[in-house]
């Protein structure tokens, strides 16, 4: 876990430089949207932001009507969120781990959203429960990470000569391993991230205690495309797989 949180921390500067106050361009054309479609009115809503970063969706969620407790294992990306964080939000940032929140009260969030982090956690499985015990009857779990079934430990674009996009590549799909990606583009050491099988994946969000309400795997709208032409590729190829689940 440490080599994982400083590999975050290294990059921290360098990957938050590129959010707007929508995230980076992934979320603001893939997962955004269905993150606010899942999540519905947030109005007088208490609600976790499990695995923060730099606070844009907090941030949002605040804007919104929200009432918004936020979580990093990165001290760095907390600096940055304090930072960015204009003065009067309802946002309050705490240093921890999401595999340990005894440092909040249980049963005390209507939402929790944790977007993009569960891969970047050795022990997800603890980390499900956690956010269930902190969760009041029906609440709800919004859940985003990288599609399990595309995003391997060898998945990659493959290309000719030329640079041209060919076709993605998926191998080691059973291998359930820690392994390095190279994000963002160029460092020498990539962040680390933890491969599990969808398989593995559903069987831990049923023994937590959720049940799954809804799920999407993303596509960009033509408007998204039209803005940011890179997004093309994606319809060729899922690269986030994005959850809402209910505590039972």
């Amino acid at each position: 876990m440490k080599e994982v949180i400083k590999r975050w921390e290294s990059h921290a500067e360098e990957l938050t430089a590129r959010f707007t106050p929508l995230g980076d361009p992934s979320r603001e054309v893939l997962i955004n949207p269905v993150l606010f479609k899942f999540l519905g009115s947030v109005d007088h809503k208490r609600i976790l932001d499990a695995g923060c970063g730099e606070g844009y969706l907090s941030r949002i969620l605040a804007e919104k009507g929200a009432t918004v407790v936020a979580v990093d294992y990165s001290r760095k990306m907390l600096e940055i969120a304090r930072k960015r964080t204009p003065k009067g939000y309802p946002i309050d940032y705490h240093h921890g781990n999401c595999e340990n929140l005894d440092f909040l009260e249980s049963e005390t969030f209507d939402i929790i959203v944790s977007n993009m982090v569960l891969q970047d956690l050795p022990d997800y499985e603890k980390a499900l429960n956690e956010m269930n015990k902190l969760l009041v009857r029906n609440g709800l779990l919004i859940l985003s990470i990288i599609h399990p079934c595309f995003g391997t430990p060898e998945s990659a674009w493959i290309k000719d000569n030329e640079g041209k996009r060919l076709y993605w590549k998926v191998d080691r799909y059973f291998d359930e391993v820690p392994y390095e990606q190279p994000y963002p583009p160029g460092a020498k050491n990539g962040v680390l991230l933890f491969h599990r099988t969808l398989t593995s994946y559903f069987r831990a969000i049923k023994s937590a205690g959720f049940t799954i309400e809804d799920l999407a795997e993303p596509s960009p709208s033509k408007e998204m495309i039209e803005k940011y032409p890179a997004f093309k590729d994606d319809w060729r190829v899922c690269h986030f797989l994005i959850f809402k689940l209910k505590k039972q």
